[in-house]
């Protein structure tokens, strides 16, 4: 039996991260105190599951939102709570260190500072000390991530003096590094020359992969990718060839039903109050062509529907409407629009924010994957991420909202929406 997935009230003005009531004023910042009271610890179990539920348990995590690391400290906690002794940032840093500092923030602020997962987690004050061995300074962050790891890399290659490498980051695209760095042939190519470590699915890629920026992939010679790539363009050319046969036959065919007589031709032309049959069809394609500039988000039947009544959501009702689909169901753009944003969305977990030219803004939520960055343009039907289960949800799902704005509490009828564009939901 499939899961039917919902999420829990949503609260924009709640904070769900370690991040605040560490504030600069007077003379000084609200240090936590050393010798004061009774310590408040939790065990490693109980901080695993903060992490499950902060940040699907990924410690390394930093998607540019300002969040980072497993428990999703702002750089300021870090900074105010000693975990610069152990690494620039928090996602730098081991998860042994992470929690070290998660401990002192527990012991000062309490678990209101992840007012959300703390619950959820059962971290309360009090009790065991956490089994953990930082190693106690910055010398001790981890060497494989440097303040350098989460930008962009090129760097040269040994390997025939000509190779140029690329280390992907959280929000790239193919067709992205391919426009950034000019690659021959577009993502297409960029794709080819990296098939065998991106895999099937182009839209996929992962940070963290290498990927060759001047044709020459780990897994095939560029003479064997060249050869492949010319008889792809033949079959797509021979295809091309046969369905515009295929066309212009079926026109044919059409025209010689509508108009088999040269008189009728000549005797419609004569009133033009009565338009023809194949003007009427013109007519009516072009209008159904306008409404298939809209498609569902994804493949699937809806669950709970928009505007259903309960205490669960803050507006009293349900500002969306959800399609219970499995995790890593591919997520499309409904329309074709602008990305106004692309991260982690509080309650609403990953979520994708897309402006459509007629002013309305669509949102994706709960994702486990995004396929797509601030500010980039989408088509419709692009892939824009991947369903999940993250923020606040009890089963996977995707979430869909329509607004006339692009933060919460601006929505209207989804569904509407969505058959006023031709859909069929």
């Amino acid at each position: 039996m499939a899961v039917r997935g919902r999420h829990r009230r949503y609260q924009p003005n709640r904070i769900n991260r370690a991040s605040l009531t560490v504030t600069a004023g007077g003379a000084g910042l609200a240090l936590p105190l050393v010798g004061t009271g009774t310590a408040h610890a939790a065990d490693v179990e109980t901080w695993d599951k903060v992490a499950a539920c902060e940040s699907t348990d990924d410690w390394d995590i930093n998607t540019g939102n300002g969040y980072y690391g497993g428990l999703q400290f702002t750089q300021s906690t870090w900074e105010a709570f000693g975990g610069t002794r152990y690494a620039p940032r928090a996602d730098l840093a081991t998860r042994e260190e992470q929690i070290a500092v998660a401990e002192k923030v527990l012991d000062v602020q309490g678990p209101g500072a992840w007012p959300v997962c703390s619950e959820r987690a059962g971290l309360t004050r009090g009790g065991d000390p956490p089994d953990v061995r930082p190693a106690g300074g910055a010398a001790s962050a981890k060497t494989s991530g440097s303040v350098k790891d989460v930008q962009p890399q090129t760097t040269p290659q040994s390997r025939a003096g000509k190779a140029r490498m690329y280390t992907v980051v959280t929000g790239d695209t193919l067709s992205g590094i391919a426009d950034t760095h000019e690659v021959r042939g577009g993502w297409q190519r960029l794709y080819e020359a990296n098939r065998g470590a991106i895999g099937s699915d182009p839209d996929l890629i992962l940070p963290g992969q290498r990927l060759s920026l001047r044709g020459g992939g780990a897994t095939a010679a560029s003479g064997t990718t060249t050869r492949k790539q010319d008889k792809q363009q033949k079959q797509q050319q021979t295809q091309q060839k046969k369905e515009q046969k295929r066309d212009s036959k079926a026109e044919a065919k059409s025209e010689a039903k509508s108009e088999p007589k040269d008189q009728k031709r000549q005797e419609q032309k004569k009133a033009p109050q009565k338009p023809s049959s194949s003007d009427s069809g013109k007519a009516k394609t072009g209008k159904a062509t306008t409404h298939r500039a809209v498609v569902a988000p994804v493949d699937a039947s809806t669950g709970t529907p928009y505007h259903q009544a309960g205490s669960s959501w803050s507006k009293g009702y349900h500002t969306g409407v959800d399609f219970p689909v499995p995790t890593g169901t591919s997520v499309k753009s409904v329309a074709a629009g602008r990305v106004v944003s692309a991260g982690w969305g509080g309650s609403y977990g990953y979520q994708v924010v897309v402006r459509h030219s007629d002013g309305r803004y669509s949102q994706y939520a709960h994702l486990s994957a995004i396929s797509v960055k601030s500010g980039q343009s989408v088509g419709v039907g692009q892939r824009l991420g991947r369903s999940g289960a993250t923020g606040n949800v009890t089963g996977p799902h995707l979430h869909f909202e329509v607004r006339t704005g692009p933060g919460f509490g601006s929505d209207v009828d989804p569904v509407a929406y969505l058959r006023a564009g031709g859909v069929r939901i």
